[in-house]
């Protein structure tokens, strides 16, 4: 039976914060986004192993953490880029898991995704062909600027989608996906795609959104106070 391993890239500075230190290690409600992450897979009894990527020059974990999870083991491979740190993740991971078995990949700043919606994302994919991602369809009106930061087009938001994460495929595929793209891929599913495979889309939440500006985080903490 296949086994489901979640990856967490975590080897990004976080720049567009302008915090000082990388989004993953700020605060919320007095613990740091990515414990928050960690404690939600570590409370899904599917969930098999943790497996943290961080940089090779990250100052802040041995400092902050000791052990937050049983399942949890860290791994220094980050990459130049997000796809690059999670094909690292997937060859250190080689002599651990089968070529069937489940990954997830999900965001270290995405500290809002419930166990609920985690369970249901499960669920509904343990047994597809394919996998996918938590997503949730646009409602806003898209415009495009021009290169004076004015409006030159309306998009039609039809069939469009905002992608979260964990996003969800087998070990063997997502690591020829990674592998065989041409470039670098802005998620894991947009490499999947490039095979000629179709992920599927499950519903997600509101407050699993990722923190990437500084007003994201207040944000957040309003929603996860409300539920």
């Amino acid at each position: 039976m296949a086994r489901f391993h979640v990856i967490i890239p975590a080897a990004g500075n976080g720049s567009r914060m302008e915090a000082g230190m990388p989004k993953q290690y700020l605060s919320l409600h007095g613990k740091p986004l990515i414990q928050h992450v960690i404690k939600v897979f570590e409370l899904a009894t599917k969930i098999n192993t943790i497996h943290i990527l961080l940089s090779k020059e990250d100052a802040h974990w041995r400092s902050t953490f000791l052990s937050l999870s049983n399942k949890m083991q860290v791994h220094y491979c980050g990459g130049e880029s997000r796809a690059a740190t999670v094909l690292n993740g997937l060859n250190a991971l080689a002599d651990t898991v089968e070529e069937d078995d489940w990954i997830l990949v999900h965001d270290a700043a995405r500290p809002g995704l419930s166990n609920l919606l985690l369970n249901h994302l499960l669920s509904t994919l343990e047994n597809d062909k394919v996998g996918g991602l938590l997503a949730l369809p646009l409602a806003d009106t898209l415009k495009r600027s021009d290169s004076e930061q004015a409006v030159s087009a309306t998009l039609p938001r039809n069939d469009l989608w905002q992608a979260q994460t964990p996003q969800m495929f087998r070990y063997a595929t997502l690591k020829k996906a990674l592998t065989k793209f041409n470039g670098t891929p802005t998620d894991e599913s947009e490499a999947i795609e490039a095979l000629g495979l179709k992920p599927r889309l499950v519903p997600g939440e509101l407050r699993n959104l990722k923190v990437t500006y500084p007003q994201d985080l207040a944000v957040l903490s309003a929603l996860l106070n409300t539920n």
